[in-house]
């Protein structure tokens, strides 16, 4: 069984719902979550323009998928955690990918954290008003708007999330964090030279607050080319990070989506996700590699939940 620190489920939802379909968990997601051994996950509201109408939507959506499925339970605290784990219940924290439509407020981590959420990244691939994306061409920092939600998270007791974030925005977060933070969907930029992927001082910066990194599946985060693009070459970012790391601090994130669609509704019409990797049903292979690389039962369990709950213990309260 493993966790998975990063999905997009609630997008696929929220297109759904809003064409008038219903059971979407139960009907698109949960029978693959399970046939690849996910327990649980951190299921994401990434929101994009128009910021604030768009998270809403995906709220509402949510409610209405939650109430309709008795299969799911979720959970804010890490004692809810673990009695949905024991019981068998998959387990979903609520999540935020990108704060743009609290716009330059502070007090907005509050909404997010009254309706449920125990997770959050400032920003997705934008600038806004708190902290500027990986891939959004700028090179500022948080704002002071930006520091005083990471501080306004970290005291109520959220996952502070650096996946996505420009080096300058990481920098500030790991100058000012109080406890440990996570990448949850990120790669080795020795590996594959992309923005998105960390450098080995990122690296080294999360072993040393004493978070995780989560192993991301999208292929062009695995290799620039599409031949590489493989399962075989995700355990080469993840033997790259234990060697640099240790064992401790290498989780999983995958990213799946093959479910997500366009702004036309399409799905994606080329492999969103590497070959022995296409959904989370096809998770064993990655755990089968990571065995043949010579990883032992208890390195396994590490990577496939341990590390991203001691984390969770430490935070979720």
């Amino acid at each position: 069984m493993f966790f998975d620190a990063h999905s997009d489920i609630w997008s696929d939802v929220t297109n759904r719902r809003l064409r008038g379909e219903t059971d979407i968990l139960r009907r698109y997601h949960l029978p693959k979550l399970r046939k690849g051994g996910c327990e649980g996950s951190i299921f994401a509201f990434w929101t994009y323009a128009p910021y604030y109408r768009r998270t809403l939507d995906m709220m509402h959506c949510a409610d209405l998928e939650i109430a309709e499925c008795d299969e799911i339970c979720i959970v804010h605290t890490y004692e809810e955690l673990i009695s949905a784990k024991r019981n068998s219940v998959f387990y979903v924290i609520k999540g935020v990918e990108g704060m743009a439509a609290i716009g330059d407020d502070p007090a907005g981590i509050d909404w997010y954290y009254d309706y449920g959420c125990r997770h959050g990244i400032l920003t997705w691939n934008e600038e806004n008003a708190l902290a500027a994306g990986a891939v959004s061409g700028s090179s500022k920092g948080l704002t002071a708007a930006g520091k005083e939600v990471i501080r306004r998270m970290q005291q109520k007791g959220m996952v502070v999330d650096v996946s996505h974030l420009n080096e300058a925005g990481f920098y500030d977060i790991m100058d000012m964090t109080t406890a440990p933070v996570i990448a949850s969907h990120s790669n080795a930029k020795a590996v594959c030279d992309v923005p998105r992927n960390l450098t080995d001082d990122q690296l080294r910066a999360i072993r040393d607050c004493g978070g995780v990194v989560g192993l991301n599946a999208f292929r062009k985060f695995v290799h620039p080319e599409d031949e590489l693009q493989t399962v075989q070459q995700l355990t080469r970012h993840a033997a790259h990070i234990i060697d640099l790391i240790g064992i401790d601090h290498v989780g999983c994130g995958f990213d799946f989506c093959e479910f997500l669609e366009d702004e036309n509704g399409d799905l994606p019409t080329e492999r969103s996700n590497p070959y022995g990797l296409m959904d989370c049903s096809e998770v064993p292979n990655f755990f089968a590699c990571l065995r043949d690389m010579g990883l032992s039962d208890n390195e396994l369990d590490k990577i496939a939940y341990e590390n991203f709950h001691r984390v969770l213990k430490q935070i979720l309260r």
